[in-house]
């Protein structure tokens, strides 16, 4: 009954007529209090007669996402007014004090359960008052949805399920030929879980039961101490909707604030764009200057001592410690920059839709493999120019490096994903390094426009604020502030299970971050060789980073303010992950700012006559 036309991959409309079965699936139980997912039939849930689990992707794999079929009965456009789901007719379940504990344990830790109906991820309705005098409530209610249902709730220390489920679908009548029969499709799913207890059910032997009357009933409690028995029910509910198919996720993609984005960003660019211009237009000024002095005419010259950048221009590109390490994690760095800047581009295209689930982390693990090559051609270029000459090793070390950071504390993920993972690892993007490395070293390298002089310079005493501390504090305010708003809506897509579909404003503030990271990095280094203190390679990939430790801090923040995450292993697993991104970021923006600072470095010292 499925007539698919072109849409984008893999959410192609599904037609349904009357009576046809809508299957409700069930993906998973998610709490932001532990982070910790459990696959749905982890509780005592009513089971079918035969349990399937749908074929996963990568990326629904890494979310912890086990999509399962469920007893639920419901056909297109057929109501129900209640009815046991299992144990027919009317036998009550009975759950063991095992069961029990479970259950009470799960309801206190506030996990919500997540069922989608083809493929639309189930949702309740918050409603809320929005004015709060009393003669303007007419009817102002604000609506907003929560992901999933709650499993229960506790009153004083008396823990209830909600084991009855009241669906409301919602149906579009698509528009047919005269003769033939309707076609609808789902364009949205609610629930409401109520909590009754057994007696108050009244179920009869054909399975059907009666809901009470909603003032007189009692919720179904359940004892942790002893066993309890209890009926799992639902209903049906159909309503007709003039919600178009295309546009069926709006309403969960509704659930922040687009114009305090708008504003944020609008800010953001403004404050960057004004910062920009100001240091573009010191260093081009002071630049010219220096640039000038330093090539009139000698004569006056030779009175004077000589100040400034130019002296170190012997030292300069003098290679630095650890060549290997250092062009190890740039090469790293490429390899993430352009893994980001497709897949945020992809999605702002739209192609990767919250509806094809786990799209996003494929995407981006297949992506970070493959550009592998470039991560391998930039590493393997720079060694070269560092007179290095251990290509092999070099390439190894690019190519295991961050990744196996990456991987160590993946535990979490399932045996046969984790050797998936390995597989790509060895088998693509270890290849793949080696291919970019090789030809990277094999190039001619980088140009430095002036010689190295045999004897290291000495470096004089450099003053407090040219520290590296207050360097990585200085540096990382700017692009830190460019992004800061974004970062919350990432924080809660990622903490608290909030959809995150904001990519254009996600590009835009990428683009800015590049921006801030370059100018900061290039008016640091600036700054460093006025100093006469020409070890600047490492400095500048530290210090460019310097937002990450800023990223680091807000983290902690959030988990103190935002977050309600009280056991110990939710917690390791919150700062585990939280280290991973800053460090990530840390390589990225630490990156941006050394290829700036290179750029800008060898365009100075090639403007300069030097005897």
């Amino acid at each position: 009954v499925c007539e698919h036309s072109f849409y984008v991959p893999g959410v192609a409309p599904i037609n349904f007529h009357r009576n046809d079965p809508v299957e409700i699936k069930a993906v998973k139980l998610t709490s932001s209090r532990t982070q910790l997912p459990y696959e749905y039939y982890s509780l005592p849930f009513c089971q079918p007669t035969k349990i399937t689990y749908k074929a996963e992707n990568l990326g629904e794999v890494l979310r912890g996402d086990r999509i399962v079929n469920t007893p639920f009965q419901v056909s297109m456009s057929v109501e129900k007014k209640c009815e046991v789901l299992c144990n027919l007719p009317n036998k009550p379940v009975t759950l063991t004090v095992e069961q029990s504990k479970l259950i009470a344990e799960r309801i206190r830790e506030d996990y919500y359960v997540h069922l989608i109906a083809d493929n639309l991820p189930v949702a309740t309705r918050l409603e809320f008052y929005s004015s709060r005098e009393e003669e303007e409530k007419k009817k102002e209610k604000d609506v907003q949805f929560e992901h999933g249902y709650r499993l229960g709730f506790m009153d004083g220390n008396k823990f209830y399920l909600h084991n009855h489920l009241s669906f409301i679908l919602y149906y579009h009548r698509e528009d047919v030929e005269e003769n033939q029969e309707p076609t609808y499709r789902v364009v949205r799913f609610e629930v409401i879980p109520q909590s009754i207890k057994l007696e108050d059910l009244k179920a009869d032997e054909k399975g059907l039961c009666t809901l009470p009357e909603a003032t007189g009933s009692a919720p179904q409690e359940i004892d942790p101490s002893k066993e309890n028995q209890l009926l799992f029910t639902y209903s049906v509910h159909w309503e007709e909707s003039d919600i178009k198919w295309a546009s069926r996720w709006d309403t969960y993609l509704t659930m922040s604030d687009v114009q305090i984005h708008w504003f944020s960003i609008i800010n953001s660019v403004v404050v960057v764009f004004f910062l920009s211009g100001i240091l573009s237009m010191i260093i081009i000024r002071t630049l010219r200057k220096d640039i000038a002095n330093y090539n009139k005419e000698d004569d006056i010259e030779d009175t004077m001592e000589e100040s400034g950048w130019k002296l170190v221009h012997g030292d300069v590109f003098r290679p630095p410690q650890y060549p290997m390490i250092l062009s190890s994690l740039l090469g790293s760095g490429i390899q993430l920059f352009c893994m980001i800047l497709i897949v945020i581009f992809v999605a702002m295209l739209g192609m990767l839709s919250p509806s094809s689930r786990g799209a996003l982390m494929t995407t981006a693990c297949f992506l970070f493999m493959f550009m592998g090559v470039f991560g391998g051609f930039f590493a393997g270029r720079l060694y070269r120019t560092l007179k290095g000459h251990r290509w092999k090793k070099g390439a190894f070390c690019t190519a295991t490096l961050y990744p196996g950071v990456v991987f160590g504390p993946r535990s979490a993920v399932p045996f046969p994903t984790m050797v998936a993972l390995l597989c790509m690892w060895f088998g693509i993007s270890l290849p793949l390094v080696y291919l970019g490395y090789y030809f990277g070293f094999r190039k001619q390298p980088y140009d430095n426009p002036v010689r190295t002089n045999q004897i290291p310079r000495q470096i004089p005493e450099q003053r407090w604020y040219m520290n590296k501390f207050v360097g990585i504090l200085m540096a990382g305010i700017l692009p830190f502030g460019a992004m800061f708003i974004e970062l919350f809506f990432i924080f809660s897509a990622i903490w608290e299970n909030q959809f995150y579909y904001l990519f254009g404003f996600l590009f835009l503030v990428f683009i800015i971050l590049v921006v801030s990271c370059s100018q900061i990095s290039i008016v640091m280094v600036y700054f460093q060789l006025c100093a006469e203190d020409y070890r600047w390679w490492w400095r500048t990939f530290l210090v460019s980073g310097g937002s990450a430790f800023y990223v680091l801090i807000y983290a902690v923040f959030y988990f103190v303010n935002k977050l309600d995450i009280v056991e110990f292993i939710p917690s390791l697993l919150y700062f585990g992950y939280t280290a991973l991104m800053v460090l990530s970021f840390w390589l990225l923006t630490g990156t941006i700012g050394f290829y700036a600072a290179y750029m800008f470095v060898r365009k100075i010292y090639a403007a300069v006559k030097i005897d």
